[in-house]
Formats: structure tokens, sequence, C-alpha cells
């Protein structure tokens, strides 16, 4: 068995205009990098399927899914706020996204590969049941959370989130849902400017201050969200995997590097193995600096697919 990584050419063809960061070059930058040092190699490449509406009716509502079949433009680019916006390709590309998670969890869940990540776009934590925003549409590690709650009957899901941003669509759709527990770390105060007051019980938040290194986010995780994740003892862990908190990348301001990447994956792979079988899904986030991303995807694969 061996890490799945899942993605589809449909992801390229989002495009929210020449000049934004959430651009299809992301994930040229991932391939080309996985190809430059070999991993490409040790893993096994699968392409993501489309969602059902099934799945995404488990965390969008019919209303909100329809809306944002019927925005979708023929030509041209349609703003759905100030930096969120569809182009003819974003259906087939968010459909491809949050079904890419829900076929990493059968496939993690029949053995067939130990752990899963998901090299997507567009992005999806931001998105509220019912809202767009922050370049996220659906909810893809909310979509795939609920496939494994309903159709694996798991009773116990941790949702690890170290994007730079505060994961406040996550925190929306699963907020005091006591199957789930959420932790995350993420710029304070900073974008969507939430996360810090009154979160659920089920809801573990550790905002950074900007200018925090690598140090200060290993202490945070080792003093506050190992000792939940093991109390919560979860079947399964899906990580929202944003890179944006890298010192290269200039649309945040924190200051991890690769190292702390494949740091935080080692022990989120460690209690995976005592209390998961080893089931993790892996979803690509943010993360804006080319070079930076394709970097730190590689220093969280080679922890995944345990490769030195």
């Amino acid at each position: 068995m061996t890490t799945a990584f899942i993605s589809h050419r449909d992801c390229k063809l989002h495009d929210m205009g020449a000049q934004h960061p959430e651009c299809p070059a992301r994930l040229d930058a991932i391939r080309d990098h996985l190809i430059a040092t070999g991993l490409d190699g040790v893993l096994a490449f699968f392409e993501a399927p489309l969602a059902s509406m099934a799945q995404l009716q488990r965390v969008h509502p019919v209303a909100y899914i329809d809306s944002l079949c019927t925005n979708s433009p023929a030509q041209g680019i349609v703003h759905l706020d100030s930096d969120t916006a569809m182009s003819p390709g974003t259906w087939p590309a968010a459909l491809r996204a949050a079904g890419a998670g829900c076929d990493a969890v059968d496939r993690v869940m029949r053995a067939e590969v130990n752990n899963a990540f998901c090299a997507v776009r567009p992005p999806g934590h931001h998105a509220a049941p019912s809202q767009a925003m922050g370049f996220c549409f659906f909810n893809n590690i909310a979509v795939a959370a609920r496939h494994a709650q309903k159709v694996w009957s798991l009773t116990r899901v941790a949702i690890v989130d170290f994007d730079v941003h505060h994961g406040n669509g996550t925190e929306a759709i699963f907020s005091k849902d006591a199957n789930v527990l959420m932790v995350g770390t993420f710029q304070h105060p900073f974008y969507p400017y939430s996360g810090t007051e009154h979160p659920a019980a089920n809801m573990c938040n550790v905002p950074l201050a900007a200018g925090t290194s690598g140090e200060g986010f290993r202490q945070a995780v080792t003093d506050i969200w190992l000792p939940r994740l093991h109390d919560f003892q979860p079947e399964m862990i899906f990580i929202s995997a944003g890179f944006d908190a890298h010192r290269e990348d200039d649309m945040a301001s924190l200051g991890l590097v690769e190292d702390d990447y494949a740091w935080v994956t080692t022990q989120i792979k460690r209690v995976a193995a005592v209390t998961a079988h080893g089931r993790i899904v892996s979803m690509l986030e943010g993360g804006y600096a080319l070079s930076a991303l394709g970097r730190s995807v590689a220093a969280h694969l080679r922890v995944l697919a345990d490769v030195n």
C-alpha cells in the first residue's frame, strides 16, 4: 500500500483572472516539484471523480448548489464577492475538488492505500453551507468528512487545519457536532477575522500572531492540538493542508518552512497510527508562493508516503 495522489486536469480550468493568486499554476508547481524530486515515482495517481449531488447535499443546501450552477458563466468571469469569482471552468473544477475527498475516503477505508493527498482547486475551507467566499465554493474537507460519517459510519472524525487563514466555513458546518473535532492554527487578526469569539467545545482554535515562526507553531501543536486529538481518539483524520503560512508567501505574515510542515505531518501520522489505523485524507487549501508551495507539499507527501 502507498499514498494516493488524487487530482484532475479539470481543476486547472478554474480561472479567476490573470493576476489572481489562486491560479492554475499552483497545481503545475506541485506536479513539477514531484517530478523533479522523483516523488512522483512513489505515489499512486488517481483522477478525481465528480462529486455527486448526494455528497454535496450532506453539507450544502440544494438551493445553494443550484445557485452556483446557475451563476456559472458561459464565458468571462462572474464575481460572487471581491475575491471569489467563477469562470466557465469553475463548476467542473469545484465538482472534481469535492469529489476527490470522497474518493480518497473510499480508497483509504477500503485499505487500497494508506493515506491520500488531494491536489485540487478551488480550495474549500472558507465555504459555508450557503456562501462562497475566500476563493472557496464547496467545502471540500467537510464533504469528505460527512462522506466518512454517512457512508462508512465513522463516529469520531478529526479535522486538522494548518492554513494561515481560519477555516471559518468548516467551523460553521461542524460547530457543536460532537462527532467531529476540529483543531486549527491561523494568523490572527487576519482574514476572515473569525475563530476567536466563543468557539464551540469541539473547536480547538489556536490564533497565532503575525511573525510567529515554526517554533511558536510547533509549541501550539504540542501543547494544545495533540492532547485534544489523543483524547478524542479519531477514527480518521482529515487535513485542510494550506501552505500559505510559509515565510515566502507574501499574502500572510507567518514564518513556517518546509521542515515545519514535515514535522506537523509526522505528529498527525503518529496520532492516526494509534487511534485511526493510520487513516488520513489531506486536501490542498492555500499556498500561493509557487516554489514554496511545491517544496512544502513535497515535504508533506514525503512523510505521508514514508519516503526519507
